[in-house]
């Protein structure tokens, strides 16, 4: 496993991290004992970064991943939850809801501290609550040791494009703008590098369009953007591989980008994503597939208040 430092936090990251929210079934109905076992097969193949949120699975998510972690020595990897975002329409931002948050995910998690606490999806509230309470909620927690770092994380990047400039944090979780249909989170990296704040990419597939089974019904992409996806799916197939492993070698492959989030409660899964970001990327392949993707290429779908979506058509 690679790793690569991330941003003025110093830490250095292994460039294929955990997202948990799989552990609490929010693709489908898992089980326990095999999402424990995902954990530990994510640590034992050089995984060191783990992220999850209270909101997914309704804190399932937290709850599997606590009892998970408690086997495993606290300093052999990266703690991350969030906290604002709790139903897919529950959002409280207020300094007081996200100091209690900390202490319940603390509590969830079965540790004292976590290394990383993200404020959820703020592009679904107004920017004042971000900036007047939410910060500082974070700046308090990381004075009595609860957080080490502490970050924003939504889907447009215009939101961070306004908000970065305007707060001090140290890291930011983007997803779906760093695949092989979306290279669009290269241009935040000038600023990202300027302010020394850490970069987590998530979701190398972008939420299910590259895979063998295609989008599920719920995403938000377009229908052309689906197409395009499916196309390139089915070309990858042709050629003998799964468009998800050369997804993932993408994602991991740039070195300006620490890490990326990958889910999965299926122990197998992670170790073979674990061992695909150690194979040399086919770059013919990739070419090809970019070009059946270049008609959609960076093209994205609305998320959130409409000042951070800006000139979006999806």
């Amino acid at each position: 496993m690679k790793y690569r430092k991330l941003g003025r936090t110093g830490l250095e990251v292994s460039v294929l991290s955990f997202g948990a929210s799989s552990l609490g079934s929010v693709f489908r109905e898992t089980d326990d004992s095999e999402g424990i076992r995902t954990v530990h097969a994510a640590i034992d193949a050089g995984i060191n970064l783990i992220d999850v949120s209270p909101y997914y699975g309704l804190t399932k998510a937290e709850t599997v991943l606590g009892q998970a972690i408690r086997q495993i020595p606290r300093d052999k990897f990266y703690l991350s939850t969030k906290a604002g975002r709790y139903g897919e329409q529950d959002f409280d931002f207020t300094f007081k809801r996200i100091i209690a948050s900390a202490d319940e995910s603390l509590k969830r998690l079965n540790t004292d501290y976590v290394d990383f606490l993200f404020l959820h999806d703020i592009e679904f509230v107004p920017a004042q609550i971000i900036l007047e309470e939410g910060i500082p909620a974070l700046q308090h927690l990381k004075e009595q040791g609860k957080i080490r770092f502490s970050g924003i994380c939504g889907l447009p990047l215009q939101l961070f494009e306004q908000l970065l400039p305007q707060t001090k944090v140290d890291a930011i979780i983007s997803y779906c703008h760093y695949s092989l249909n979306d290279h669009t989170l290269t241009d935040l990296l000038p600023l990202l590098h300027q302010e020394g704040i850490g970069l987590i990419n998530a979701s190398p597939l972008s939420m299910g369009l590259l895979s063998r089974r295609g989008a599920p019904s719920w995403h938000p992409a377009s229908a052309e953007i689906k197409e395009a996806c499916r196309q390139a799916a089915e070309y990858c197939a042709k050629e003998g591989i799964d468009i998800a492993k050369l997804a993932v070698q993408f994602s991991t492959s740039h070195e300006q980008i620490p890490t990326t989030l990958v889910s999965t409660a299926n122990p197998d899964n992670i170790v073979r994503n674990a061992e695909w970001t150690e194979e040399p990327l086919d770059q013919r392949l990739a070419a090809e597939v970019l070009r059946i993707l270049e008609p959609i290429q960076g093209r994205t779908w609305i998320s959130g208040r409409p000042e951070y979506n800006e000139g979006i058509r999806p």
